[in-house]
């Protein structure tokens, strides 16, 4: 049974799950099982949650487009799509199962939890595999709204490696190391083009359409700091690092506030074009800015 919970439930490594077995909080068939339980043909198994609070997070997700195979939603900031850490019942995967009556909902894409937008739930197995072989093909059309520090250039075509940003006071961030595909590779690098370009100014704050080529772990943010343009909002690829480790100990000051603009990173995805995976129709899907996002912009 470990093996089938590590697999098919990410949001607990193998390890978590063997201490949630041992404490009795996985049954099957409303029995408490082992960690090596056998699972056999049409047990039921259910996890038992500790009673904890978690973060608070807005549910105010608007539903873009909604059929027999797909349900696309403008998810709101400061919400994770998938359970993880200190979020599970808190999560637009949750939602889903409880407002959107998806039994098992199924992500094709998804967004980080401060990242704002569209973003596609597949309502069978068919539909998420041909969505997903559109999106992994660079076939589907993903284009973002990003609010940066300083005026951006009219438009840049950013080609580089996104390598770990081993010199930084935060392991988990990235670097952008700009570059040519034949160039060596860097250690641990891995190659990634974005299109930026300018859509307008706003006081200190540009606002840049974004569309990308390939779809790296934190790509926009990581370009657009290493191109000198922090994202508004953002705490770990924002204007100061050390936001970013005052966050995690809930030492944010008033200062850090009032640099950050925001309380979320400035990130939206605003429009999927792709094909329907039963029709083979193009969907071109939008979602507009979060209010405090345009109201930041019209602020100006």
């Amino acid at each position: 049974m470990l093996d089938f919970l590590a697999s098919h439930f990410p949001y607990h490594t193998r390890e978590g799950w063997l201490e949630r077995c041992i404490a009795g909080r996985v049954a099957v068939n409303d029995r408490p099982a082992p960690p090596d339980y056998v699972l056999a043909f049409r047990d039921r198994i259910e996890y038992l949650t500790a009673d904890r609070d978690e973060p608070f997070v807005r549910f105010d997700v608007d539903v873009v487009y909604d059929d027999a195979d797909l349900l696309v939603v403008n998810k709101p900031p400061n919400l994770p799509c998938h359970p993880a850490g200190r979020y599970f019942d808190h999560t637009l995967w949750a939602w889903a199962k409880s407002e959107a009556g998806l039994d098992d909902p199924i992500f094709v894409n998804r967004i980080d939890r401060e990242t704002s937008g569209l973003v596609v739930l597949a309502r069978n197995a068919a539909a998420a595999k041909r969505c997903r072989a559109e999106f992994a093909s660079r076939r589907a059309d993903k284009r973002y709204v990003v609010l940066v520090e300083g005026v951006f250039p009219e438009s840049v075509t950013a080609q580089g490696w996104l390598v770990p940003d081993d010199a930084g006071p935060v392991r988990k961030r990235r670097r952008f190391v700009a570059g040519k595909l034949d160039d060596a590779d860097p250690p641990g690098g891995e190659w990634s083009v974005t299109h930026l370009r300018l859509a307008a100014i706003h006081g200190p704050i540009s606002e840049i359409s974004v569309t990308l080529e390939t779809g790296r772990l934190h790509q926009i943010r990581a370009t657009l700091l290493g191109l000198g343009f922090p994202v508004v909002g953002d705490k770990l690829y924002g204007v100061d690092p050390g936001i970013f480790l005052r966050f995690c100990t809930d030492a944010m000051t008033e200062d850090d506030h009032r640099r950050l603009r925001l309380p979320h990173q400035a990130l939206h995805a605003e429009r999927l074009v792709f094909r329907h995976p039963s029709t083979r129709e193009p969907l071109d899907l939008h979602a507009p800015l979060p209010k405090d996002m345009q109201a930041l912009i019209t602020s100006w």
